[in-house]
């Protein structure tokens, strides 16, 4: 398959005009000058996702996860990663047990957001189910990210497991001092969720988890729904730490889509009201934001360039967990997305 005279867009090689050859990895690329009417992104990556449109990650069978990928690669996303919220071992495992990356091109891993986290930075988690580590685990096969307090009791024991199973460790619902996140950095880990909610706002005296997001080479996950954190600190994270370490994530939840109303999201009861999804006490509890909406408000906000915006919408996201992807380049897998120059969404390949 050919697509012709288009602005095409890679995250290491910059933007130009050409046409590219592929059936289910990209064959050759052309380039020559001509006049596109679309451009070509490498296919979105959402590695922090608990539901949308009804379909809920902690009670997914293996058809919803399907239908999920199906929902979202309309929006673009052709790397999808469910995500948990803390729950009972039981329902975990179940969880484990019915995802299958086999169902749908779109879907790769399961991210497990808990429970091995700080209940003092719970947010919209439910703090019955977070714990310490005491050695018991799930099976990390299809798991390819765990947030983690590196704080609590046996998080360097997991940590260490995590890495024998090439699982990535992110930092989040954590109240870790520097120290703590130094020695977590020192053994790996360079990874932030939902960066910089359920953490310590950053003290001259002690820049816990957020200021060593600053200071070192860390990959952050920032949802760019103007909810979650303001324009003005969009634009500061960008302006700090640059493309080559932001990763966009929707952090959406199952009204995604759906009309405001009472939703569940790991036994707790949350509320939307004008698309914002908050617990009973006022807590965010996730988005409603979809991804390529998301994507045209960070572009808006930050007025990045093409190039950079291919970086945090997919290229980060894949190089912070390991997987070779977010590229147009020959080799790579045929994922992207056509969008016009409004970055709406005209057609994706997957």
């Amino acid at each position: 398959m050919i697509i012709d005279d288009v602005l095409i867009v890679d995250p290491i090689d910059g933007e130009y005009t050409g046409s590219i050859e592929f059936e289910d990895k990209i064959l050759s690329i052309r380039k020559y000058d001509c006049t596109p009417k679309y451009l070509l992104m490498p296919g979105f990556a959402d590695t922090h996702t608990h539901g949308y449109m009804g379909i809920d990650c902690m009670q997914s069978t293996k058809e919803e996860f399907k239908q999920w990928a199906d929902l979202v690669e309309k929006e673009g996303v052709t790397y999808l990663f469910p995500t948990t919220v803390s729950a009972d071992f039981k329902m975990l495992e179940e969880i484990v047990k019915k995802f299958s990356p086999a169902e749908h091109s779109s879907l790769f891993f399961l991210h497990l957001e808990g429970p091995f986290i700080n209940k003092e930075r719970a947010g919209a988690q439910n703090k019955e189910y977070i714990t310490d580590f005491n050695g018991k685990i799930v099976d990390l096969e299809k798991v390819k990210i765990m947030t983690v307090a590196p704080e609590i009791k046996g998080s360097f024991e997991l940590l260490k497991i995590l890495k024998e199973n090439k699982v990535t460790a992110s930092i989040g619902h954590s109240n870790a001092t520097f120290d703590i996140f130094k020695k977590a950095y020192d053994s790996g880990v360079n990874r932030i969720t939902h960066f910089p909610n359920a953490l310590p706002q950053l003290h001259h005296r002690e820049i816990g988890v957020v200021g060593g997001a600053l200071l070192y080479d860390v990959f952050v996950e920032v949802i760019p729904d103007l909810i979650h954190l303001s324009p003005d600190f969009l634009r500061f994270v960008y302006k700090l730490l640059g493309p080559d370490r932001i990763i966009l994530v929707t952090d959406s939840i199952s009204a995604t889509g759906l009309k405001d109303g009472i939703y569940d999201l790991g036994g707790l009861l949350v509320k939307v009201k004008d698309g914002i999804a908050r617990l009973e006490n006022g807590t965010l509890a996730g988005s409603t934001l979809k991804f390529s909406d998301g994507l045209r408000k960070f572009k808006k906000v930050t007025n990045c360039s093409l190039k950079d915006l291919s970086k945090v919408s997919s290229y980060n996201a894949l190089k912070s967990v390991g997987i070779d992807g977010g590229r147009i380049k020959e080799g790579y897998p045929a994922k992207f997305v056509l969008l016009n120059q409004d970055l709406q969404i005209i057609k994706v390949y997957n």
